[in-house]
């Protein structure tokens, strides 16, 4: 079998698994890369392998490397965490533990690069943020688990704790690959038509209009005439409006800040 194209990077056969597009590849200066301080590393790259991410990444458009937090744990055993100062249930992860582990990944750090900590009580991602880090140079995550990370590392190194909404889970990992999804598709060539992050959902403010395609007739449900008569004016009139009117329906906390930006 023929290797990929590489692009002037070094190929990387399709019969790989999803891990092993993350086996030491080369790092180029140019390419935005995501570097993830973990627990579990085998969780990498996950999603983030398939689809037109995973192409992506196979094509070297953008880069994925794992910090495994257990290496920096302390003593014979590896110990990554301890007891609450003041008591309380659970473990928190060391600052001794962390601040080695970041330290490694910002050893590749270039330009803007922040440091960010998957947390439920930080703030909201959402698509703003996406396009901000995807302007960025790269991205260090810090995927949290049990009660938390010990705040002087995350005062010490200025992270930026971020979230997906208003709930918990048991760990970053699935957020950091939601968050990253979002962020990768958003570089250059990465979508094949550059238009589909230009009219989609939270582009601009607005939730997406209806989407539709053949056949023409299903179940008794007709394609709207509009979008059959060729006519782009009032086709895009018909999309508008149909953004708004599920904006005012589904999200007011977003209709709500768009008539405040007017």
């Amino acid at each position: 079998m023929k290797p990929t194209r590489s692009h002037g990077r070094q190929a990387i056969r399709p019969t790989l698994q999803p891990r092993a597009l993350m086996d030491d590849p080369p790092e180029y200066v140019d390419v935005w890369q995501a570097r993830i301080v973990t627990l579990f590393p085998d969780l990498f790259p996950g999603a983030l392998g398939a689809s037109l991410t995973g192409k992506a990444l196979q094509d070297g458009k953008w880069q994925l490397h794992t910090h495994d937090l257990r290496e920096y744990g302390i003593g014979k055993h590896r110990n990554v965490d301890d007891t609450p100062a003041g008591g309380g249930a659970g473990m928190v992860l060391r600052a001794d533990v962390v601040g080695p582990a970041i330290e490694a990944a910002q050893a590749h750090a270039r330009g803007q690069w922040p440091i960010l900590y998957m947390s439920p009580r930080g703030r909201r991602f959402d698509q703003a943020m996406a396009r901000d880090l995807a302007r960025c140079d790269g991205v260090t995550v810090l995927c949290g688990r049990f009660e938390g990370v010990d705040e002087r590392a995350i005062e010490h190194y200025g992270m930026t704790e971020v979230s997906l909404g208003d709930f918990v889970m048991t760990g970053g990992e699935l957020a950091a690959q939601a968050m990253i999804d979002a962020t990768v598709r958003l570089l250059p060539g990465v979508l094949g038509n550059a238009e589909s992050t230009v009219e989609e959902s939270h582009a601009a403010g607005l939730l997406e209009h209806p989407q539709y395609t053949r056949p023409a007739e299903w179940q008794g449900r007709e394609i709207p005439p509009v979008l059959m008569s060729g006519h782009h004016g009032e086709i895009e009139k018909w999309r508008r409006a149909q953004a708004e009117a599920l904006t005012k329906e589904r999200r007011p906390d977003l209709w709500e800040r768009l008539q405040g930006t007017d």
